[in-house]
C-alpha cells in the first residue's frame, strides 16, 4: 500500500498519547456561512455546486478517530461539509458530502488563498492532515499567507457516504487469518474470503458508492471545491496517493492550476503489478538501511551482522504462521508482524520502536508490534477502525487494471518475494486472485500516461530511499508533467514538511512565491 504515515505524532502513539497538542496563536473562530465561489471555470449544470455556500463551524462532530477527537478540539479550526454529486453524469441525482477542515491564514491581508492537502493512501484522511500539520506551518509563509485546507476524499473520512466492509470484529479476526496456503484448497478458501468481503462492501456500501470513489471522480470534487473556496486557481499539495489525485487534475483541468507539490509520487503509467513489485524493493531498501543502524547497536534484535538480518527476521516472524503470539488479551498474527514492520520502515523515527517490538518477538510477545500494525489499520485503543483500509481497497478496485490470469499473478508473487525477501513466508508462489477481482463494479480508473498542455510549472519532490514510492516514479511523474524535480536523498516516504530545511524552503517558495529550485537541486 501507498500511504503517508500522516500521524506527525506517531511516537507518542506508541507510548500511550492520544494526540499532540498545541497552543493556539490564532483566534478562535466562530460558526458563520461563506459563499466565495463561484470562482473560475464553471462547467454546465454544476453552476450551484460551484457557488455553493459553506457553513464553517467547530470540527469536533467530524471526528472519526481518538486523534481526530483530541486534535479537533481546537476552536482555530473550522470544518464545513462540500455537498457534489454521487455521479457528475447526473449532477441533478443523488449528492454526498465532502468533509472540509480550514486553518485561516493568519495574516488575512497577505493571504495568497487556499492550500488544499492530500496525505496519500487511497483512504488517508486530508482532514486529520491538515490538523496535524498546522502546528509545523504556523510560523511558516505557509501559515500566515494560506489557509490550509484538508479535505476527506468521497467515500473516506468525515466524508459522508463512507465505504464500510467489515465490522471492527471482523476486522480483528481477519488480521489474524494469514492466507499463506498455496495449495488448490487454499487458495480455494482465500478466493471465498475476499469474494465474501467484496460482497460486504456492496451489501454495507452499495454498489452506486462504490462504483463512484475512484480518483477520476475525487479530482472533480477537487475542482469544485477550489471555487466554492473562492480560488480562481489551485494551490494544491500531494503526498503519495495525493499525488495521483494531483496529476490527474492537472490532466483534466491544466488552466485552473496555479501551483502543485507531488511528493512521493506514483507513477500513472506503471501497471499495478510493476509498481507493487518496484514497492517491494523499495521496502526491503529501506528494511536493509534499518538493519544497518540496528546491529550497530548492542541490543539489535536482528543480531551483529546486516547480511542475515533478513534470515534473522525470517526465523523471528515465520513461526507465527503456525502458531500466533500473545499481544496482552490479542493475538499476534504473521500478517500483523510484517505490516507492523512495513508501517514503522515509512520513517526513521519509528525504527528504535520496531527494534524493540522485535526484541519482545524474539521473547515470545508481540504487543508493541501490534500496536504499529495497529496504527496502519486506524485501529483505535478502544477496538474501533477508521474506513483506511475498506476505502484503499475500494479505490484501489476501481482505479487499476483488474488482473485474474493465475499465471500472471503467481508470476507476480514470485517477483515480489524476490523483491522484497524479508517479507517472504518460505511459501511457494501463490496464484490466488485478490478482491478487486471480485469487485462488484467496473474500473472507472485511467492508468495511460498523463497527457497535459497548458500547465504552470510544477514541483515534483522524490526521495532516494523512499521504501513505499520509488525514486524514479518520480522522476518519470516529472517528466510527464514537464515539472522541476528536486531530489531528498534519504530513507523516509516523503519528505516536504518533515523537518529538512533544504527541501522545506524550497517548497515554501514555491508555493508562496511560484520560485522553482534550481534544476538538478538535491537535498539531504
Amino acid at each position: 500500500m501507498s500511504r503517508l504515515l500522516t500521524a506527525i505524532c506517531a511516537l507518542l502513539l506508541l507510548s500511550g498519547a492520544a494526540a499532540c497538542s498545541t497552543t493556539p496563536s490564532a483566534p478562535v473562530l466562530e460558526p458563520h456561512a461563506e459563499r466565495s465561489g463561484p470562482a473560475g471555470p464553471v462547467p454546465a449544470g454544476l453552476e450551484r455546486y460551484y457557488g455553493q455556500q459553506l457553513d464553517w463551524g467547530p470540527c469536533a462532530d467530524y471526528a472519526t478517530s481518538s486523534a481526530d477527537r483530541n486534535a479537533f478540539q481546537d476552536r482555530t479550526l473550522e470544518c464545513a461539509r462540500l455537498q457534489v454529486p454521487l455521479d457528475y453524469a447526473h449532477p441533478d441525482g443523488k449528492q454526498i458530502s465532502i468533509g472540509v477542515l480550514r486553518k485561516p491564514a493568519t495574516e488575512p491581508d497577505q493571504r495568497i488563498g487556499s492550500l488544499l492537502m492530500n496525505p496519500g493512501g487511497p483512504g488517508a484522511s486530508g482532514m486529520s492532515a491538515a490538523a496535524s500539520l498546522g502546528p509545523a506551518l504556523q510560523n511558516t509563509e505557509l501559515g500566515t499567507r494560506f489557509d490550509q485546507v484538508g479535505f476527506d476524499p468521497r467515500g473516506i473520512g468525515a466524508s459522508e457516504p463512507a465505504v464500510r466492509c467489515l465490522t471492527d470484529q471482523e476486522w480483528d479476526a481477519d488480521r489474524l487469518d494469514s492466507d499463506d496456503d498455496p495449495s488448490p484448497e487454499g487458495t480455494a478458501e482465500t478466493e471465498r474470503e475476499v469474494r465474501e468481503y467484496s460482497g460486504k462492501c456492496a451489501q454495507r456500501t452499495g454498489t452506486d458508492v462504490l462504483a463512484r470513489v475512484g480518483t477520476s471522480d475525487v479530482v472533480q470534487d477537487v475542482d469544485v471545491l477550489r471555487s466554492a473556496l473562492g480560488d480562481p486557481k489551485l494551490t494544491y499539495l500531494g503526498y503519495s496517493y495525493g499525488t495521483r489525485i494531483g496529476s490527474a487534475y492537472a490532466e483534466r483541468y491544466p488552466g485552473n492550476v496555479r501551483a502543485m507539490i507531488l511528493d512521493g509520487a506514483i507513477d500513472p503509467n506503471q501497471d499495478a503489478i510493476d509498481e507493487q513489485v518496484q514497492q517491494g524493493a523499495g521496502f526491503q531498501q529501506a528494511f536493509d538501511s534499518f538493519a544497518r543502524w540496528c546491529t550497530e547497536r548492542r541490543d539489535c534484535a536482528l543480531g551483529p551482522d546486516p547480511s542475515r538480518a533478513t534470515a534473522n527476521f525470517q526465523r523471528l516472524a515465520r513461526p507465527l504462521l503456525a502458531e500466533p503470539v500473545a499481544a496482552g488479551d490479542r493475538k499476534l498474527s504473521y500478517t500483523d508482524a510484517t505490516t507492523a514492520v512495513i508501517q514503522a520502515l515509512y520513517a526513521q523515527n519509528m525504527w528504535p520502536a520496531l527494534n524493540t517490538g522485535l526484541e519482545e518477538l524474539a521473547q515470545g510477545r508481540g504487543t508493541l508490534l501490534l500496536t504499529l500494525a495497529d496504527s496502519y489499520y486506524g485501529r483505535d485503543a478502544d477496538g474501533t477502525y477508521s474506513n483506511i483500509t475498506d476505502a484503499f481497497n475500494a479505490v484501489r478496485c476501481v482505479d487499476d487494471k483488474r488482473v485474474t490470469d493465475r499465471e500472471v499473478l503467481r508470476e507476480a508473487d514470485r517477483r515480489y518475494r524476490e523483491a522484497a525477501p524479508f517479507l517472504d513466508d518460505g511459501m511457494p508462489a501463490n496464484s490466488a486472485m485478490d478482491m478487486c477481482s471480485f469487485w462488484p463494479v467496473p474500473v472507472t480508473g485511467d492508468t495511460e500516461q498523463p497527457r497535459v498542455s497548458g500547465l504552470p510549472p510544477l514541483l515534483v519532490i522524490s526521495t532516494t530511499g523512499d521504501p513505499a514510492t520509488p525514486y524514479d516514479a518520480g522522476v518519470r511523474l516529472a517528466e510527464a508533467l514537464r515539472a522541476r524535480l528536486l531530489t531528498f536523498e534519504g530513507t523516509q516516504h516523503t519528505a516536504f514538511l518533515q523537518g529538512t530545511s533544504c527541501v522545506d524552503q524550497a517548497g515554501i517558495d514555491y508555493l508562496t512565491d511560484l520560485e522553482l529550485p534550481a534544476e538538478g537541486t538535491r537535498c539531504t
